[in-house]
């Protein structure tokens, strides 16, 4: 049985590979045809659809013109046809011609034509059948009537008579024009008031050339006098169509197209006007407002749209609806279309698109377009007439938009690019124009395109609205002639916008009106701060010096100026423009918005020159370390001479003061805010939460959009309110967080120093004026610092459990820092003791070339200086002598001394430590604001909140390396700490 079955065994084998092999040879197949196209294929060849590929024709026969069949040659019939294929027969010699269907050769009464069928004379038909549709033996050439009453000339395709054109029978009742008459465009005219020759130049401006246009030449006059004479409303719309074309644009050439439409516009008058509308003239296209001077004003401003508008509420109210009645260039009414995308050349989604007709939304999009594809997609121009759609349920109603034309010229001027009392209203418009630039031929390549490059709506609000009114808006479009060069490679920018405008002249003028009061306040502070800089410098005399100080004030409190009424300009915009219900304001517009840049650039500009002063005073701020420290014991020392001991004091340990300077040149640059999280909590809100999105140019107060939707621009005003208020409020935060939170439960550096001074017994005296400074009494109420752990923690826990006396400078009281205003003669005799200690850091050619040792000399001086102003302290000199007493109010106010320190110094109390004003801790405020106004110009001209925060950050940290640097050696060279021990 085994035996048996093997062979079938094999043989399913076999077979199954073979089948395999077949299979993997299909898979494995390549399919690769040759590619060829119908102008490939020679005179004998056609271009066979179904192959893709050229065919040699049949015997006798040709390609026809299309390339994608075959006919018979001249002299020859089709004899069969079974549509895909032709079999042709020669015609016999008594029957040369062959039928205008080509299925039948006929003798001609006359001549062949090139074609070798018959041809008639003019006016006559060829006759080849019977009535019964029998082939006659001979053809004939039958006569049209073209008299009463036949009036009948050839059809088009010349076998049949047909009646002739109705203009040729109400002008001549025949068939003839006649030579009193003018034909023009298949019809025939009588003389009228149009002129008999006119001018078919389409004037490109932008190119300063003139095209005649063929659509022109062929169409112009004969749709002219079909409007004039016939009242034919699609003639009519045909030639303000070329008006259109050529840009409304009025010359003193009458037989133009715009010329030609106006003598039609004249001559019409006793047919009345449309809709009641007086510029819109019976059976003709509403082409202009009127020429009358302000018309356009009067148009635009009058009367407001009977509709409000509204962001929020049951009535909200954002839809703007618009309607177009569409037009062919030939005057064919086509079509009632919506207005969405249809107005915008540039491709994107309907859903952004539709974007620009919500109101209070700018909308702004450009792009580049092919050439080549404007060619192949605007074959010939649409034209679009705009009403506003006021539709209400079945209330149907519509207002017209009025247009705008920037190229329309009047004798040579751009009468719509000058004031608007000149401006010429009007109505219809297009996007492309590849047709009036065609010269010769309508089928050849245009040598000039018009293209819409700017199309941009404009709404005004009606001003103090409470309604949300508008005036009817304005078109205006600017065109772009393009010279057709390489169209492949050519490309036009084009673009579209919707934007809102709301008259700013009160806002204006009352930002005008706070810089100008607010400003004159800051003259008066300004003078203010140089008399008290006056006094504190002890220098009567107005000088050069003093003008350049009142100015450098001026510069300071004329940027508040400016950076209040900008910060307060941009939150109300803010506020207002993004809560309103009914729309009553609108934001600037960006070229009303110049201004308000100006005016935060002067901020800044000004706020940094303030900024560098205070800087540069802080960094030549006279600073003194007073030691109280007195030697304790005796030491033993022997001396040169022989057999002589001599017991000086121990000396006084220096670290005590290193140590205080060390601490004093760390808190020079601390602040009330830390930059790092300011910068970081700032771009967390803009960024991440979004709210950088408020600042856009729309009415929504939302934080996300979809990703889908269309982002509007930014407004500056809106950008600039928004990202300065969150900074400051952000800055504030801090401040109010480090006072009320930090530095009383965690650490404040300002009494940590002044309790290290108690605890070194160690005084500071600061000078930041030549007669004025800060003075911090840190002498130990125990007498002594340099001592051991044991002793200094007892000494602590007696004044802890008030076992000593108090710190404050007078008996009893706990007053350390103190304002102070010394007299002329202590300062004199302040520089004459510092004066080694100048020319030390002086040029070396200043330096006494006496001295051996001038680093012994300037220990000297510094020791002499301890003493001195330790002795002045102590009321030791009588003709230096000092007072202690309160400030008044008003002098902690306005910050200027009423009394003069003319024989004795006046110590002010102090207990709000106004010695940190030559620290950046006490100018909080300065820094606060110049960062705020950096943050925004950064911002403003990158329009990147990450860009402006990373630069904000960088410049923080610049300045604050500037201030510990410079501030370090300036300490190092005013009390003798060597700068090694500043880390």
């Amino acid at each position: 049985m085994a035996t048996g079955t093997l062979p079938i065994t094999n043989w399913r084998l076999s077979l199954t590979i073979f089948i395999v092999l077949k299979l993997n040879t299909l898979h494995c197949q390549h399919f690769i045809v040759s590619f060829q196209a119908p102008s490939d294929c020679g005179e004998e060849h056609f271009f066979d659809i179904s192959r893709l590929s050229c065919v040699k024709c049949g015997p006798n026969q040709r390609r026809t013109t299309t390339g994608l069949n075959c006919e018979c040659e001249t002299g020859y019939r089709i004899l069969t046809s079974n549509g895909a294929s032709i079999t042709c027969q020669q015609c016999p010699a008594d029957k040369p011609a062959v039928t205008e269907d080509g299925f039948g050769c006929i003798r001609c009464p006359g001549s062949l034509s090139d074609a070798g069928t018959c041809q008639c004379s003019k006016g006559s038909v060829l006759v080849e059948r019977d009535v019964q549709g029998n082939l006659l033996g001979e053809a004939r050439c039958e006569m049209c009537n073209g008299d009463d009453p036949a009036l009948s000339v050839p059809n088009s395709s010349g076998d049949r008579c047909e009646r002739c054109q109705v203009s040729f029978i109400n002008t001549t009742l025949s068939c003839a024009c006649g030579s009193s008459n003018i034909p023009a465009g298949g019809l025939c005219f009588p003389l009228n008031n149009l002129p008999s020759t006119v001018n078919p130049n389409v004037n490109f401006a932008d190119l300063a050339l003139p095209v005649q246009s063929a659509w022109f030449v062929k169409n112009m006059y004969s749709s002219a006098a079909a409007c004039l004479v016939f009242s034919n409303l699609t003639a009519c719309q045909a030639l303000g169509n070329m008006c259109v074309m050529n840009m409304h644009s009025f010359s003193s050439v009458a037989s133009d197209a715009c010329g030609l439409f106006n003598t039609i516009f004249r001559s019409t008058a006793a047919l009345g006007s449309t809709q009641d509308i007086s510029y819109w003239r019976a059976n003709l296209p509403w082409l202009y407002y009127g020429d009358q001077p302000g018309l356009a004003s009067r148009v635009l401003q009058t009367d407001p749209l009977p509709v409000g508008f509204s962001f929020k509420g049951s009535k909200k109210n954002t839809d703007i609806k618009l309607l177009a009645a569409v037009y062919n260039v030939g005057g064919e009414f086509l079509r009632w279309e919506k207005i969405g995308g249809n107005l915008q050349l540039c491709p994107d989604t309907a859903t952004r698109q539709m974007a620009a007709y919500t109101f209070g939304t700018d909308y702004q999009e450009s792009c580049d377009l092919s050439v080549a594809d404007l060619l192949r997609m605007y074959r010939e121009p649409l034209f679009y007439d705009l009403f506003v759609d006021l539709s209400r349920g079945e209330d149907g109603k519509l207002i017209p938009l009025p247009t705008l034309v920037l190229n329309q010229q009047y004798n040579g001027r751009f009468i719509n690019q000058e004031n608007t009392k000149n401006w010429y209203l009007s109505r219809r418009m297009f996007l492309v124009d590849t047709l009036s630039g065609r010269e010769k031929s309508l089928s050849t390549q245009p040598k000039v395109i018009r293209v819409a490059s700017m199309v941009k709506i404009r709404f005004q609000l009606v001003t103090g609205t409470q309604k949300g009114q508008v005036f009817p808006p304005l078109m205006s479009v600017s065109y772009r002639d393009v010279l057709i060069t390489d169209p492949s490679v050519q490309t036009v920018s084009v673009s579209f916008a919707v934007e809102y405008e709301m008259e700013q002249s009160e806002a204006r003028m009352k930002t005008d009106t706070a810089l100008g009061v607010l400003g004159g306040l800051a003259v008066l502070y300004s003078l203010l701060k140089t008399v008290s800089w006056k006094r504190r410098i002890a220098s009567p005399l107005i000088d050069m010096e003093t003008m350049l100080k009142f100015l450098l004030f001026y510069a300071g409190d004329l940027a508040n100026v400016f950076f209040i009424i900008t910060v307060g300009t941009g939150l109300y915009w803010l506020i207002f423009y993004k809560a309103q219900h009914y729309v009553s304001v609108l934001l600037p517009l960006p070229a009303q918005e110049e201004r308000f840049v100006t005016y935060i650039g002067c901020a800044f500009a000004l706020k940094t020159i303030q900024f560098l002063h205070k800087l540069i005073l802080q960094l030549s701020v006279d600073v003194f370390f007073i030691d109280w420290e007195r030697p304790r014991s005796k030491a033993t020392r022997t001396v040169q001479a022989p057999g002589e001991v001599k017991r000086d004091p121990s000396p006084v340990s220096i670290w005590r003061t290193y140590f205080v300077a060390n601490e004093w040149n760390e808190i020079q640059a601390i602040r009330k805010i830390s930059p790092t999280f300011q910068v970081m909590a700032v771009l967390f809100f803009l960024e991440v939460l979004s709210f950088s999105n408020l600042a856009l140019r729309d009415p929504l107060s939302t934080l996300k959009r979809p990703p889908q939707a269309y982002i509007p621009p930014y407004s500056l005003t809106l950008r600039y309110g928004l990202a300065a208020t969150l900074w400051l409020c952000i800055g504030l935060l801090q401040v109010m967080f480090f006072s009320l939170f930090h530095e009383r439960f965690v650490e404040d550096k300002i009494r940590q120093f002044v309790d290290l001074c108690s605890i070194s017994n160690i005084s500071v005296l600061l000078l930041s004026h030549r007669c004025f400074g800060y003075y911090i009494h840190g002498r130990s109420v125990h007498g002594h610092a340099d001592t051991n752990m044991e002793e200094m923690n007892a000494n602590l826990k007696r004044e802890a459990e008030s076992l000593c006396g108090q710190r404050g400078l007078l008996p009893n009281t706990d007053t350390q820092t103190f304002q102070i205003s010394i007299t002329n003669r202590l300062r004199l005799q302040y520089d004459r003791i510092r004066e080694p200690l100048s020319r030390r850091n002086g040029p070396s050619r200043l330096v006494d070339a006496s001295s051996a040792n001038p680093f012994e000399q300037s220990t000297r001086a510094y020791n002499t200086m301890n003493r001195f102003l330790g002795s002045v302290i102590d009321h030791a000199h009588r003709d230096m002598d000092y007072i202690v007493k309160d400030k008044l109010l008003f002098e902690r106010v306005i910050g200027m001394e009423f009394l003069e320190p003319n024989d004795k110094s006046i110590f002010y109390n102090d207990e709000s430590h106004s010695f940190s004003d030559v620290l950046f801790y006490g100018n909080e405020a300065t820094l606060l604001v110049f960062d705020t106004l950096f943050f925004c110009v950064v911002d403003l001209g990158s329009q990147s909140f990450v860009l402006a925060a990373v630069l904000t950050y960088v410049q923080q940290m610049i300045f604050r390396l500037i201030r510990n640097a410079i501030g370090r050696r300036n300490l190092a060279n005013k009390t003798l700490v060597d700068e090694r021990f500043l880390i």
